[in-house]
């Protein structure tokens, strides 16, 4: 089993303090021999009539010397947890969750924005040491 993201404790109680409430901690899936382990797993009410939101957070540090090579690691497990959710559990909406810096310095350029526009990617931007969610990026 991979170990948890140092931030994934910060993640956790952002979504708490924005109104999630966490359902699994790691949210696993099984498709044939393969298991993944999606970090989070929260929902919440949105309104008594329309039920409930769900959505899945894989959590990324990007503390490598390379973005560039995280961000292609971090995408293709995206886009393999996203394609299981679509099958299993076509509900939940997945999301990856940075740091507001890492969103700031390295997803606003040219090649992550291409990547978020042509892969439909949704990012949570937080602050660690606040734990607060600073941005849904839809």
């Amino acid at each position: 089993m991979s170990a948890r993201d140092v931030f994934h404790n910060a993640v956790k109680a952002a979504l708490r303090k924005d109104g999630w409430t966490i359902t699994n901690d790691p949210l696993y899936l099984r498709l044939g021999d393969d298991q993944l382990r999606i970090d989070l797993a929260a929902e919440r009410l949105i309104a008594a009539e329309r039920g409930h939101q769900k959505i899945a957070v894989e959590v990324k540090s990007f503390l490598a010397p390379s973005a560039v090579a995280e961000f292609h690691t971090a995408l293709g497990q995206f886009l393999n947890y996203r394609a299981v959710l679509q099958v299993q559990q076509p509900e939940r909406k997945l999301y990856l969750a940075v740091t507001a810096d890492i969103y700031q310095s390295f997803f606003r350029r040219d090649l992550p924005q291409l990547s978020i526009q042509t892969y439909q990617l949704k990012l949570i931007s937080f602050e660690p040491v606040t734990e607060v969610i600073v941005q849904w990026i839809d």
